[in-house]
């Protein structure tokens, strides 16, 4: 049997790319308010940018219930014995801990192995895309545990900020706080380490910000795949791409959107990229 590789909506695997791979996504929810939408579900990300933008509620987010992890536990038991599930950093939300809170309330016999990628966004998908891939080859859980902790060393995120202050008043900006009393036209370009937002450097423009993203990819002489995503910049992303699509095949290339809980602490103008390296590369 297959083992059944699952994540959560922090990754930003779109649900065509979850489709092709097998993966199942658990959402997080983002509340407007008392409206509450489950992440990439019940909401767009064009909905939740348009209305964090314009709206004048700011959203707040919760984790998925273990009873959410149990439930997809059960419903993958009726095709497999073994389950790898991987979640977004820890230190950023607790859903590492309601993924291994439902181990406790599955019925059905099934190995479930939770591992916490201390990373988040792309920098968790391209690891669980990966990890999806090793999947389908027929590797058994207890490789593919290994394979996920090797993957996320491989996995370098970096990202361009027009503002902090999403990151600020959502409680999540970790050791970027310094960076909050920079001048406006400051763009603080950040990273994730030891599971928390780590501040990279500072730039002057959002021109500059691009050729930093594009600079950081082409340092890595190998890479195995390489993500691009916005939360409000489809424009600039295109324009990134097809620059990188110039030095890599376009298959390796993953394009999405920010998630809308993602979303809430990243704010609007903001772009990513994450690389992951070649195994063997590091």
């Amino acid at each position: 049997m297959t083992v059944k590789v699952v994540t959560d909506s922090l990754s930003d695997i779109t649900s065509d790319m979850a489709e092709e791979l097998g993966i199942t996504i658990v959402p997080l929810t983002v509340f407007f308010g008392h409206e509450a939408f489950l992440d990439r579900v019940t909401i767009t990300t064009d909905d939740f940018y348009r209305r964090l933008i314009h709206g004048d509620i700011w959203p707040t987010t919760t984790q998925p219930p273990p009873k959410d992890f149990a439930d997809v536990y059960e419903k993958l038991a009726e095709e497999t014995d073994e389950i790898l599930v991987i979640t977004l950093s820890s230190k950023l939300s607790g859903t590492y801990q309601s993924a291994i809170g439902a181990k406790g309330m599955i019925k059905k016999e099934c190995r479930v192995e939770v591992i916490d990628s201390l990373t988040a966004a792309m920098g968790l998908g391209l690891v669980a895309i990966a990890t999806a891939r090793e999947a389908q080859k027929g590797s058994g859980l207890d490789d593919m545990v290994k394979f996920v902790h090797r993957a996320t060393e491989r996995s370098h995120f970096v990202a361009y900020f027009d503002t902090l202050k999403y990151l600020a008043k959502g409680g999540r900006i970790g050791k970027a706080q310094g960076l909050l009393g920079s001048m406006l036209s400051i763009k603080p370009m950040l990273t994730i380490k030891e599971g928390e937002m780590s501040p990279v450097t500072r730039l002057r423009s959002q021109a500059a910000g691009m050729d930093y993203l594009y600079n950081f990819v082409t340092g890595f002489p190998n890479i195995e795949l390489l993500a691009v995503e916005h939360t409000t910049l489809p424009d600039e992303a295109d324009k990134l791409v097809e620059r990188l699509s110039k030095s890599y095949p376009g298959e390796i290339i993953y394009r999405s959107t920010v998630s809308p809980v993602l979303g809430t602490y990243a704010g609007p103008n903001a772009i990513a990229v994450t690389v992951l390296e070649a195994e063997g590369s590091t």
